[in-house]
């Protein structure tokens, strides 16, 4: 992997010295801010790289982010080359839609080795859309990552933790093993999720980015922004306006789509919209 090209593309131009708890929480937090939690990837040609050096080479270059396997095996490949201690587990996500379970469908960090303390061990996730901006220690407590309060306990799943959001958020927790394992174990998963029709990645084109001062998210072409005090929604009607918002607000200008490649993603998102719309209409009338 070329470190030096992958910390400036986070927007790191220098790194220097040992691991220390500083040096970890910049970098998880310049990494959310800068290369976006996407399924857009999935929308034209499904399935893509598991290996974190390829993923790597995409990201560099802009024509992608990632989900959970990408973004997380890319962030412990570039700890690893800068000397943390770095474990994989076994995860998985609940949401409204999705009951709590550890499947391999989340892969989870941990990181020990800090100068400050070597054998703290440390939560790192920057492959939950709008979950950690910054690292956690693996204890029991509350914690406050702006504009959400984020909560560790023993998972009541497994032998391992559980992570419960913040109300605002789009998960409601997430649990993971404590056992480590290696980037084979979310192989399967990864081939089915970004591959199966009836996946949510390849569904639903979405992108999200954890900035220092909102979170942001793209659902087909609807646009919010979560603050403290309030969520703003947009909804972007023209092509225009969506490939600006996802070059400018989730640094993905897609240099390798070609005109055609833009027309085909548009018509996609904008069906996924109107395909939105249609269930809220049957959801309606069935209410009536």
């Amino acid at each position: 992997m070329d470190t030096t090209a992958f910390l400036q593309r986070i927007g790191i131009g220098e790194y220097d010295g040992p691991p220390r708890l500083e040096a970890l929480t910049r970098l998880h937090e310049a990494f959310v801010d800068q290369v976006p939690y996407e399924s857009i990837q999935y929308q034209l040609t499904p399935g893509g790289p598991l290996e974190p050096e390829d993923v790597v080479k995409r990201m560099i270059t802009r024509e992608a982010g990632g989900y959970c396997f990408q973004l997380n095996g890319s962030f412990a490949l570039l700890l690893t080359e800068l000397g943390y201690g770095v474990q994989m587990h076994r995860g998985g996500v609940q949401t409204v839609n999705r009951p709590g379970g550890v499947d391999a469908s989340h892969m989870v960090l941990t990181v020990t080795g800090l100068i400050e303390d070597p054998d703290r061990v440390w939560l790192a996730d920057v492959g939950l859309g709008d979950g950690l901006r910054q690292p956690m220690p693996l204890e029991v407590g509350e914690v406050d990552q702006y504009p959400f309060t984020l909560r560790l306990r023993p998972s009541e799943l497994t032998d391992g933790w559980r992570l419960d959001h913040d109300p605002r958020a789009n998960l409601i927790g997430m649990d993971f093993e404590s056992a480590p394992v290696g980037l084979d174990a979310f192989a399967a998963q990864h081939a089915r999720l970004s591959t199966d029709p009836t996946s949510p990645f390849v569904r639903l084109a979405s992108a999200f980015r954890r900035t220092p001062k909102s979170v942001v998210v793209l659902r087909s072409v609807g646009l919010s922004e979560t603050f403290a005090d309030r969520v703003d929604n947009t909804l972007l009607e023209n092509p225009t306006d969506y490939f600006s918002a996802l070059a400018d607000l989730f640094h993905l200008p897609l240099p390798h789509y070609s005109a055609s490649d833009r027309d085909q993603l548009w018509r996609r998102v904008w069906s996924q919209y109107e395909d939105f719309l249609g269930r809220q209409r049957e959801e309606d009338a069935g209410e009536d």
